[in-house]
């Protein structure tokens, strides 16, 4: 039987709506349980920041998308700025 345990970043917990894509597919689920907290953290918070739920829709879409395709982290991200002060800098009242 096949793992349907989701790993978590290390700042950010998965959230539902994230956890239901990457349960969907296995080989998904197997990529992103690979990878280190500190890329999944990434994801996590790429996927959360913005504020349009449209645009939430698609950044999960990609991620499935590019997580089968063998990327490990959201292209062109500034990273968590949660995590990494510098990364403030790329996100407007933080």
């Amino acid at each position: 039987m096949a793992t349907t345990k989701v790993s978590t970043g290390i700042l950010h917990k998965v959230p539902a709506d994230m956890q239901e894509a990457l349960v969907s597919n296995a080989e998904i689920l197997e990529k992103w349980n690979s990878l280190t907290p500190i890329m999944r953290n990434e994801w996590i918070c790429w996927t959360t920041i913005v504020k349009k739920e449209e645009t939430r829709k698609d950044h999960i879409k990609r991620m499935r998308e590019e997580l089968l395709e063998g990327k490990r982290q959201p292209c062109c991200w500034p990273g968590c700025p949660h995590r990494n002060k510098n990364a403030k800098k790329w996100f407007k009242g933080m």
